[in-house]
């Protein structure tokens, strides 16, 4: 895929639409999605597949009261914030603003800040780009980073444009991001989740429950089963509850939840 740069002042839009959050910290809770398109990592678990590439001419699905329709995927600050009050003409839901990878569009999200007024912004990443992180950290109200397992991951591919940051690819770079990381989110309005798939034991999630009990002892921490698909099993209840004890006996704030969106039948 050929390297270009991004129309100025715009970024891929995958979808907004209205839901209950089923992951994190703020699960139950009603919230306008904003899907972003574009993403270099291939979780081995991904659930949204369908976000990873960046097509030139791909739409962005709005979901509102009146129904369904398409527009133009690629789109600026002031048109996806006029979406999201279509989307909640309340202007009283949270936006949360998910990919993909919504980190690759740092300086979009800094422009669509301020026209989102008194809407709280969760920001939903996948944790591996600490540098653009500490660009919107302040523009966020809540963030819900994943602590990767490098294992389950697989080698990052280009989504089609210049990305300013380089993605983890060994061990010890995806160590480097998560220490980095979990320190910008330390004692904010934040949760990381870790997924825990079918293969994997609890002995194998040690050093990611050591970086947060040294980079962010005060953060709550999601033990997420995998749900399972595509091939990829669900975690044995050994595994998920010794993630889970392993955490607690250092004092870490640990607890399971899954993705609730299946059982409820919501996007």
């Amino acid at each position: 895929m050929p390297v270009s740069t991004p129309p100025a002042a715009q970024a891929p839009v995958l979808e907004v639409f209205a839901s209950f959050q089923g992951e994190g910290l703020y699960v139950g809770c009603p919230q306008v999605f904003l899907r972003m398109a574009g993403c270099p990592l291939r979780c081995a678990w991904c659930d949204t597949p369908g976000s990873w590439t960046i097509s030139t001419g791909a739409s962005a699905v709005i979901r509102t009261s009146a129904g369904e329709r398409e527009e133009g995927a690629w789109a600026t600050p002031e048109v996806v914030a006029a979406w999201i009050d279509e989307v909640d003409p309340t202007q009283r839901m949270t936006v949360s603003v998910t990919g993909g990878e919504p980190l690759m569009w740092a300086e979009f999200l800094l422009e669509l800040r301020p026209l989102l007024k008194r809407r709280r912004v969760h920001l939903e990443t996948a944790g591996a780009h600490p540098l653009a992180l500490s660009r919107v950290l302040d523009a966020c109200d809540h963030v819900s980073t994943d602590l990767k397992l490098p294992a389950d991951m697989g080698a990052p591919q280009a989504v089609g444009f210049l990305e300013v940051e380089a993605s983890p690819r060994t061990s010890t770079e995806w160590r480097t991001a998560r220490r980095a990381v979990l320190e910008l989110v330390s004692d904010r309005d934040a949760c990381a989740k870790v997924i825990v798939a079918g293969g994997r034991e609890a002995r194998d999630f040690a050093e990611i429950v050591v970086d947060v009990l040294h980079c962010a002892p005060n953060l709550t921490l999601i033990v997420q089963p995998v749900t399972p698909s595509l091939g990829v099993q669900g975690p044995t209840q050994e595994a998920l509850g010794g993630v889970v004890l392993a955490a607690r006996q250092v004092g870490l704030d640990a607890r399971v939840i899954g993705q609730l969106h299946p059982a409820w039948e919501l996007p």
